[in-house]
């Protein structure tokens, strides 16, 4: 029914009224006719993020077998990562969500060992109000998000460098388009309200920005907005979402809750420390060559 920019616009709007205003200061609006399918409906864009791909290697894990943990990124783990891009991609300077994408998405593709030959799948989502003319309205409730996708096997995403990776997450947002939004409205007409793929996929959103954590009720700002866990329910491990969190020392950075099979997270933390603090680079670029303590806690 919404997504995150609609939810936090919700949830001010009732901050607003207990805290004694008599509206809302953004009044709501319907038009859901903005996002209906074209008449007659054509699919003009390749959408590969709907691909009906059946699970015949057992890749969805039961839920008893998971482990949650959740991850601190922070300036020195952020500029650890981008040490490893080469120069000539560190001057279009790609933003930390293409960076710690690129980066996870290669990381868990190692800690769950595929089949090399195997496709794997990331998907961004993304906000595609703006991405209209004009843009939808302000006030607007509905649900506006796109799920690129980028495909590769498992064997280039592991055994090419990081920029192979986040070349392809930074295509996969920019495919998104006003077309690309009612190629998706018309696809989803004429093939029934499809899920995304979900086998060997890894679906990432950033609600650092959402605001969740400036929702007033009367008591103050949140201490805490965001999900709770990752990948829960009947898409174990696939989620994980990019979230506003200072540290225990004052750092502002973003916590990344994370599930996957509990060998799989082992080899996933192992793979994660070396990138952080192991790389030859990283002491070029981050201050005083500080280690990375990047985990904070077990999810429980």
């Amino acid at each position: 029914m919404s997504d995150a920019a609609g939810l936090v616009q919700f949830m001010n709007a009732l901050g607003e009224i207990s805290r004694g205003m008599n509206e809302p200061s953004i009044p709501p609006v319907w038009y859901r006719e903005l996002l209906n399918a074209r008449d007659p409906p054509r699919v003009t864009c390749t959408h590969r993020e709907y691909e009906q791909i059946p699970d015949t290697k057992g890749t969805i894990i039961p839920l008893d077998d998971m482990d949650h943990r959740s991850f601190f990124f922070g300036p020195t783990e952020v500029a650890a990562i981008r040490a490893l891009l080469p120069p000539h991609q560190q001057q279009h300077r790609p933003s930390n969500f293409e960076i710690l994408t690129a980066c996870l998405w290669r990381c868990r593709t190692i800690a769950l060992q595929p089949d090399t030959e195997e496709e794997v799948r990331i998907i961004c989502v993304v906000n595609a109000r703006a991405k209209f003319n004009p843009p939808l309205p302000n006030g607007y409730y509905g649900n506006a998000i796109a799920l690129p996708v980028a495909v590769t096997t498992a064997g280039k995403l592991i055994e090419n460098p990081l920029e192979y990776a986040l070349e392809l997450v930074r295509k996969a947002k920019a495919d998104v388009t006003e077309e690309y939004m009612h190629s998706i409205a018309d696809l989803l007409v004429t093939h029934g309200r499809l899920h995304f793929t979900v086998v060997r996929s890894y679906l990432v959103s950033d609600v650092t920005r959402a605001g969740f954590g400036d929702v007033d009720y009367g008591w103050g700002k949140a201490v805490y907005g965001g999900p709770a866990k990752a990948g829960v329910g009947a898409i174990p491990g696939v989620c994980s979402f990019y979230i506003p969190f200072k540290n225990d020392k004052g750092e502002e950075g973003l916590v990344m809750p994370v599930c996957l099979p509990t060998q799989a997270m082992e080899r996933f933390v192992k793979e994660l420390d070396h990138v952080l603090n192991n790389n030859n680079n990283i002491n070029q670029t981050i201050k005083g060559g500080k280690k990375s303590g990047f985990i904070i806690s077990s999810m429980l």
